[in-house]
């Protein structure tokens, strides 16, 4: 790479951008075009800049954009999220603030990666803690999420609920402060604050052990740990677990049980068997 491409790296790359539309898709005339993609001052204009401004950015020469005309650029360019966070490192030197946005649906594929793990519950949740995507493992071992309406396939939700016997889980309380603490974190890493207002005011209302432990503002981030289950017929199952972030999907991660021990996952294959029994199909 030259000196002076170095040099330019912003203006190079919005000059790349924008001569890859095809005028087409946007109604603009193909005609007398000398060059191929938009033109400057259509770009300018699709943004609500100064012509003047936008052709000295991409000479080198446009001063320092501010997140507000580098979002509209980003807009005018149609530029995927992968290519937006590039045009911010580039113009600030990091990505750009964390905007959420909620979106429910996950890939066939994903669900194939879910699938694939047969005898560890996973599952994908989203930074607000709502389960989008679960295997027949979890199903058997940590709640039968389809029979739950969708409103309720939340973690939070399902720590605290009132009609849930917390027997289940030996450890409760620990697990209780963990999951808060990390949601904190989580849902405000994520920009989704303002989503998960209501929720937590209904949970203040409804559980005095959240409202407390929620009034404590503690954080932390809790990628991997272990586990105990309590199930009657079975006994107590230990599981460890691990966090993993989807690949251009921020806003989810996909978590992963496995047995500690052969005796472990001999209890998993018991719940399984169990859970097969008493139904029928698969449990998406």
């Amino acid at each position: 790479m030259s000196t002076t491409t170095d040099a330019n790296a912003l203006g190079n790359y919005l000059r790349d951008r924008r001569q890859r539309i095809d005028p087409a898709v946007l109604g603009l005339p193909a005609l007398r075009r000398r060059t191929p993609g938009l033109r400057r001052e259509e770009v300018a204009q699709r943004a609500a800049v100064s012509a003047t401004w936008y052709t000295w950015l991409e000479q080198g020469r446009g001063g320092a954009p501010s997140q507000e005309a580098l979002e509209r650029l980003a807009q005018a360019l149609m530029l995927n999220p992968v290519e937006r966070q590039h045009l911010f490192m580039l113009a600030q030197g990091r990505p750009p603030e964390v905007s959420y946005a909620a979106d429910h649906e996950i890939t066939p594929r994903l669900q194939r990666v879910l699938d694939a793990f047969e005898l560890s519950p996973a599952l994908v949740r989203t930074a607000t803690w709502d389960v989008l995507a679960w295997n027949r493992a979890a199903c058997a071992v940590l709640a039968d999420y389809p029979a739950l309406p969708p409103e309720e396939r939340n973690i939070l939700r399902l720590i605290f609920a009132a009609d849930r016997p917390r027997d289940k889980q030996p450890d409760w309380e620990s697990v209780a402060r963990m999951a808060v603490s990390t949601f904190r974190a989580e849902s405000v890493r994520a920009g989704a604050s303002r989503h998960i207002q209501s929720m937590v005011d209904e949970l203040c209302e409804t559980s005095p052990d959240f409202a407390r432990l929620w009034s404590e503002q503690e954080v932390r981030l809790h990628g991997e740990g272990t586990k105990r289950l309590h199930h009657p017929g079975t006994g107590t199952v230990h599981l460890e677990y691990s966090t993993f972030a989807v690949e251009g999907r921020p806003e989810l991660s996909l978590l992963v049980f496995a047995p500690m021990t052969a005796a472990d996952g001999e209890i998993l294959r018991s719940l399984l068997a169990a859970y097969d029994a008493g139904h029928t199909g698969h449990p998406d």
